[in-house]
């Protein structure tokens, strides 16, 4: 295979499209190679760099499946639950910090606040 074309920043030809692109027309690269690239000169730095699929080629998404469902569901619960208190914190847990607010923060936290009950506060 020869070298990608490249086009400048919003100057693709139409049938060309970035995997997001693909995804939000409801559709997959479905194993075809990069067919060019999109670059967007920085200054400075070296330019960002997007690849693009052809459409004609691209497949429909797969369905998601009862199976993927659940495994889904569950992969969100678990970033969702304190490793700490083992509670569901009602949103997810951020990296940086690694627990809930509550349990990252009890000082912080008003009196007789509900989500600051976590067993790491003395009574």
């Amino acid at each position: 295979m020869g070298a990608l074309p490249v086009y400048r920043w919003r100057l693709a030809p139409d049938g060309y499209a970035t995997y997001r692109q693909l995804r939000a027309l409801g559709l997959r690269p479905g194993g075809q190679e990069v067919a060019a690239q999109v670059e967007r000169p920085r200054r400075r730095r070296a330019p960002l760099v997007a690849y693009l699929y052809r459409i004609d080629r691209a497949k429909p998404v797969r369905p998601m499946t009862p199976a993927r469902w659940a495994a889904l569901a569950k992969a969100n619960g678990a970033r969702r639950t304190c490793p700490a208190c083992r509670r569901d914190a009602g949103y997810v847990i951020p990296a940086s910090l690694g627990m809930c607010s509550a349990c990252a923060f009890p000082d912080n936290a008003p009196e007789g606040a509900s989500w600051n009950s976590s067993p790491h506060t003395a009574p």
